[in-house]
C-alpha cells in the first residue's frame, strides 16, 4: 500500500524543485509529485540557482550528476545560502560512500533510480517532517529568550520546546519529567544543533567519535562511556544561544577569543541544568576548555582539578577543529595535527592523555579521513 503524502489543506501546498538533467526520471518526479505540491523544475545546476533565486523553495530533489556541476558541489552551496531547504538526493550512480558524503553535507535522503514510488513517497513525508521540526525550533531560537533566562523561565521554556517539537509529526512523547531517560531527548538535541547550524551538529558529532575512541581504551565505566559520548555531542550546545555559528571562527589551541565565544561553556552547562542530565554531562559542557596548566576558562581549574571526561573532550575538540576541512584554511593531517596537540602536552592538554590520544588516532586513521571533513562548503565548482 502506497503511504499518502503529507498535505495541509489549510496552508499552501509545499514547493519542491526537481532537478535533474535526464527528461525521464524528471518528468516521472513531477507527475508523482504534482497532485500534492507546487513543482519547480531545473535541468542544470545553473538553472537551479536562478530558481532558488527568485522562487521559494520548500524540498529539492537532486540528481548527483548534472552537465555543469557535480551534485554535491551543488548540495553544499544550497545548504550554505538556503539551509532551511531539504534536500532529497536521488541519482542512477550511488554508492554508500557518496551516499554518506552527500548525508554529511546536509542531505536529509538519498535514493537510488529507478526508484520506488512508495519509498520515495515515504522519505518526502520524512523529510517535510523534519523541515517542519527544524523550522519550529529555528523559530523558538529566534522569538523566545526565556531558554537563556531565569532558571524558572529556562525549565518552562524547555517544556514548551519539548511539547511543540513532538506534536510534529505526532513523534514519541518526550517525558515531562526532569528525570527523564537521556536518550530520549537525543533527537530534539540533535534537531536543535542542526537547527542552529548544520556544521555545528556535524562538529558535535566528531567530537563525540573522537572521544569514544580514547574512552575505548581507558578504564571509565559503561555509564561514564555513555555520559562522555553525549557530553562530547553537547559540549557546544552553548552556541545555539550565540551570534551566527562558523566554524572557523572556533579556537584551534589558542584560548584568546571574543567574550561572546568564551561564554559558551557556562551558558551550555545553565542551558541544560533543568533537562536531568548526569552531573558529568553538564562538566563536560562547562569545562571542556580548561587547561591543564590553568590557563583555559571559564574558570581557570587546573590539572586534575578539572574533570577526566572534560579533559578527553578538550582533546577530541582540538583534534576536529585541526583536521576538518574548511575553505577558509588547510586542514592538517591526522600526523601533523598528532604533532601540534602533542606540543602542547603537560600545558593545555593532560600529557597521558595526550599520548594515549595522539596513539589512538594513529592506530585508527584509515577510519578517520571520512569523519574529518566538515559539512561546511569547501571549494565550490564554478557554476
Amino acid at each position: 500500500m502506497i503511504p499518502a503524502l503529507r498535505t495541509d489543506t489549510k496552508k499552501d501546498k509545499p514547493t519542491v524543485l526537481v532537478i535533474d538533467d535526464e527528461a525521464g526520471p524528471r518528468d516521472a518526479l513531477k507527475v508523482i509529485l504534482r497532485p500534492f505540491f507546487n513543482i519547480q523544475s531545473a535541468e542544470s545546476a545553473r538553472a537551479a540557482i536562478d530558481v532558488l533565486n527568485h522562487q521559494q523553495i520548500d524540498l529539492i530533489t537532486l540528481d548527483q550528476k548534472l552537465p555543469d556541476r557535480q551534485g554535491l558541489d551543488l548540495l553544499q552551496e544550497i545548504k550554505q545560502d538556503h539551509a532551511d531547504i531539504e534536500v532529497i538526493i536521488i541519482t542512477g550512480y550511488g554508492s554508500l560512500k557518496s551516499a554518506m558524503e552527500g548525508i554529511r553535507h546536509g542531505a536529509a535522503g538519498y535514493l537510488l533510480k529507478p526508484f520506488n514510488v512508495t519509498e520515495l513517497i515515504t522519505l518526502v513525508n520524512q523529510t517535510l517532517e523534519k523541515k517542519e521540526r527544524l523550522d519550529f525550533l529555528r523559530n523558538f531560537l529566534t522569538t523566545s529568550t526565556d531558554l537563556w533566562g531565569s532558571e524558572t523561565a529556562c525549565a518552562q521554556a524547555w517544556k514548551d520546546l519539548r511539547a511543540g517539537y513532538n506534536a510534529i509529526g505526532k513523534v514519541g512523547e518526550v517525558p515531562a519529567s526532569s528525570t527523564a531517560d537521556p536518550s530520549d531527548l537525543l533527537p530534539m538535541l540533535s534537531d536543535l544543533l542542526e537547527a542552529k547550524d548544520r556544521q555545528l551538529l556535524n562538529h558535535c558529532s566528531r567530537v563525540s567519535f573522537y572521544a569514544t575512541l580514547l574512552a575505548n581504551r581507558t578504564n571509565l565505566t559503561a555509564n561514564e562511556q555513555k555520559f562522555l559520548a553525549l557530553g562530547a555531542f553537547l559540549h557546544d550546545i552553548g552556541r545555539i544561544g550565540q551570534g551566527p555559528y562558523r566554524f572557523a571562527d572556533d579556537e584551534i589551541v589558542a584560548t584568546d577569543g571574543t567574550n561572546e565565544l568564551r561564554q559558551h561553556p557556562e551558558f551550555g552547562a545553565k542551558l541544560v541544568a533543568s533537562l536531568g542530565l548526569p552531573a558529568e554531562v553538564g562538566q563536560i559542557i562547562a569545562y571542556h576548555h580548561e587547561r591543564w596548566d590553568g590557563s583555559g576558562y571559564p574558570y581557570g581549574l587546573k590539572g586534575e582539578g578539572i574533570p577526566l571526561l572534560a579533559r578527553i573532550v578538550c582533546l577530541a575538540q582540538t583534534f576536529d577543529h585541526l583536521t576538518a576541512e574548511l575553505p577558509e584554511r588547510t586542514a592538517l593531517s591526522i600526523e601533523e595535527a598528532s604533532r601540534v596537540i602533542g606540543t602542547h602536552a603537560g600545558t593545555y592538554f593532560d600529557p597521558a592523555l595526550t599520548t594515549l590520544f595522539t596513539q589512538v588516532v594513529q592506530e585508527c586513521k584509515s577510519s578517520l579521513p571520512a569523519m574529518a571533513i566538515a559539512t561546511n562548503p569547501s571549494r565550490r565548482a564554478d557554476s
